[in-house]
């Protein structure tokens, strides 16, 4: 047997004047002016098959009042039991009944049992209302998240400057194998270009980074045009390995140039870049280049099988397995 509310409040219900007290107080009365929800909670609470005698349970609206108290101090069912026990706020809140302090399993079977179709229509109440008043206008969501490690640096413009020199260096080795060796003319500059990189990282202040970016931009042009002039040369060339190269180079060159147009913008401007222009990751750019790329699933033919069949051993004719005559 369930009651949808506490009937009768205890006159010793009395919130702290904390700052979290005056916050539980401020909530109590806005779910005192909507009681509509309480039904939906007790219907929820309601089970299939048990008919409404016996013991009493935690009203519904002590059940409502302990799931709000959860979320909004995040605890568990461990330490909202203990609260509940010690504290005399979450009590005057929670509208417990006298003498009663519900235990952890209590909680959670309780708390579990209402629908998300309910929290969500609490939710969609809980906007309307602070759109009458004027303190939310519910375009922006708030999200609580967590921070984890990932399996990539912190992306920064000097960080993919310097990967974009990196990565046209080992490209133009690539074409001098390719080629015998004969006829480049380009320098490697990947230490200038980690060198800048490094001081871009280790300085404080835009104004004192500027001249920084400057030079490791101006050392990947440089690299860039390398990587063109070599690009020219092997244009005669129809080789598989240098019709490979060539590949490579139209897929990282439009990349590059990007990298280039956004640490000029960002780096020397101080022009913010929109989300979607940016580009935090030449690995991650790689992948979503693959992930587009159409997948062709061939299927092997199928072969003869030449094995020879052996007989059961358990039908006793051993004559005519190999090794015996």
């Amino acid at each position: 047997m369930r009651q949808e509310r506490t009937v009768q409040a205890s006159i010793f219900d009395v919130f702290a004047t904390h700052e979290i007290g005056h916050e539980l107080k401020a909530m109590s009365q806005w779910l005192d002016e909507h009681r509509d929800l309480l039904g939906m909670v007790a219907r929820d609470l309601v089970r299939v098959g048990v008919k409404a005698t016996g013991r009493q349970g935690l009203p519904g609206e002590a059940v409502l009042r302990c799931a709000i108290l959860k979320q909004y101090r995040q605890l568990s069912y461990q330490e909202l039991a203990f609260h509940l026990e010690d504290s005399a706020s979450f009590r005057a809140f929670a509208r417990l009944p006298w003498s009663w302090s519900p235990q952890k399993s209590v909680l959670q079977k309780t708390i579990s049992a209402i629908r998300p179709e309910t929290w969500e229509q609490i939710n969609r109440t809980l906007l309307s209302a602070a759109r009458e008043a004027k303190l939310e206008d519910g375009t922006v969501v708030r999200l609580d998240s967590t921070a984890t490690s990932a399996l990539m640096h912190e992306p920064s413009d000097s960080s993919l400057l310097w990967d974009a020199v990196r990565v046209m260096v080992r490209l133009l080795k690539r074409a001098d194998t390719l080629v015998g060796g004969s006829g480049s003319s380009w320098r490697d500059h990947c230490r200038a270009a980690k060198k800048r990189a490094r001081k871009i990282q280790f300085t404080r202040g835009r104004p004192n980074r500027v001249h920084l970016y400057r030079e490791l931009i101006a050392i990947t042009r440089t690299t860039l045009a390398y990587l063109k002039q070599a690009t020219e040369r092997l244009a005669m060339a129809s080789t598989p390995l240098i019709a490979l190269w060539q590949l490579q180079v139209r897929h990282y060159r439009p990349m590059i140039e990007r990298i280039i147009r956004q640490s000029e913008r960002r780096g020397l401007a101080g022009e913010p870049v929109p989300a979607g222009e940016k580009l935090v990751s030449r690995r991650a750019a790689c992948r979503y280049h693959r992930q587009r790329q159409p997948r062709h699933r061939v299927r092997p033919q199928t072969q003869p099988d030449h094995r020879q069949e052996r007989p059961d051993p358990r039908s006793g004719d051993r004559s005519r397995q190999p090794g015996r005559q």
